[in-house]
């Protein structure tokens, strides 16, 4: 009885202890909010697989600021007083980014996942050049039966059987600057000879195939919804949401290769949640949060440890399109960049 007693008088004390001298017990501490910038695609699914169970983890509340990647480097680099704690950009804007001084740096050992990362994204990390936590690359989507021909090479999207059938993404997109180096290639000039003079004449002879730029996948799969279009070069991320509106798309990379592009995570170096941005770039690359966005977003994964079974791995940036994949050199894109955007705007848009 007297040890049940002192039992007894232990937990009472433990329950005075947490009552306030009000009378009513602590309340749990609130949420702490992390802004997040990101791309509007697949927002529902975005919740359930990554921002939920982040919120639950870490006791969070995420709140999204969503848009194309340049619209929102844009907006971050122009308001010294934003409070954007994370942002997820292409490698492009990163490298602005990172020449602007935005972002705090990262280094390896900071990441629980560090070691496991392919070699690529362990390069970036360590260039100070932001954590990427996922690969995509550029390919061709279609509708067999309203294109009217068989597409197995990029010279097809110039095949006059297609004109104002195509839609192709703007040059401010995630691949826009992959898509003009593109053409550059079909024209078999490499475009830092030239300076994108070749590519900007493929891209005047491909006009009349286009009906329309675009700056977001889901812009692309309202025109396959509407029967406006049967062919689109889009990034593999947008292949679900497309093949959502369109069952009948068929996904292709062509067997002459691809450009290939990392997402990557920076953290704004004014954030005031240094801890919880880190936490939440930790838990983006964790084993468990890599194989659920690959299911639910075609993510292609770069913690290594994440095996993809044949059906998974479909439309991603892995095995052979993963070894046929090269990298745009925005060392020497960016610079041009200016000068590109006003002669595609003058050319498309005329």
């Amino acid at each position: 009885m007297k040890k049940l007693l002192a039992i007894i008088m232990v937990l009472l004390a433990l329950i005075t202890f947490q009552v306030s001298a009000t009378g009513t017990a602590e309340a749990p501490s609130a949420p702490r909010e992390l802004i997040v910038s990101t791309w509007g695609l697949s927002e529902d699914a975005l919740w359930a697989e990554v921002y939920e169970p982040f919120e639950k983890q870490y006791n969070a509340k995420v709140i999204l600021d969503t848009g194309n990647a340049q619209e929102r480097y844009t907006k971050l680099k122009s308001d010294p007083n934003t409070k954007v704690d994370v942002i997820e950009l292409a490698q492009k804007n990163t490298a602005d980014g990172v020449a602007d001084g935005l972002f705090a740096r990262l280094e390896g050992g900071q990441l629980t996942a560090f070691k496991d990362l392919i070699p690529g994204a362990q390069a970036l990390v360590n260039s100070g050049s932001g954590v990427p936590y996922t690969i995509n690359s550029i390919g061709i989507i279609y509708n067999p039966k309203t294109a009217g021909i068989v597409i197995d090479s990029w010279d097809d999207l110039w095949n006059p059987a297609l004109k104002g059938k195509i839609s192709i993404p703007d040059i401010t997109t995630t691949f826009g600057p992959a898509f003009m180096v593109m053409c550059s290639d079909v024209k078999g000039v490499n475009f830092t000879t030239d300076k994108g003079t070749a590519a900007f004449k493929a891209l005047e002879e491909l006009k009349p195939n286009v009906l329309r730029t675009y700056a977001r996948a889901s812009d692309v799969a309202n025109l396959f919804a509407n029967g406006e279009i049967a062919v689109a070069v889009v990034g593999d991320f947008g292949v679900p949401v497309i093949s959502k509106a369109d069952p009948a798309a068929v996904y292709m990379v062509p067997a002459s290769g691809t450009y290939a592009n990392f997402n990557v995570i920076n953290i704004n170096k004014n954030t005031k949640n240094m801890d919880l941005a880190v936490a939440y770039v930790n838990y983006r690359l964790s084993m468990e949060t890599e194989l659920r966005t690959a299911k639910a977003l075609n993510e292609a994964p770069v913690n290594s440890k994440v095996v993809l079974s044949p059906e998974l791995a479909m439309n991603k940036t892995v095995g052979d399109v993963a070894a046929k994949a090269k990298m745009v050199d925005f060392s020497v894109v960016n610079p041009l960049m200016a000068e590109w955007v006003d002669k595609y705007n003058r050319l498309m848009n005329k």
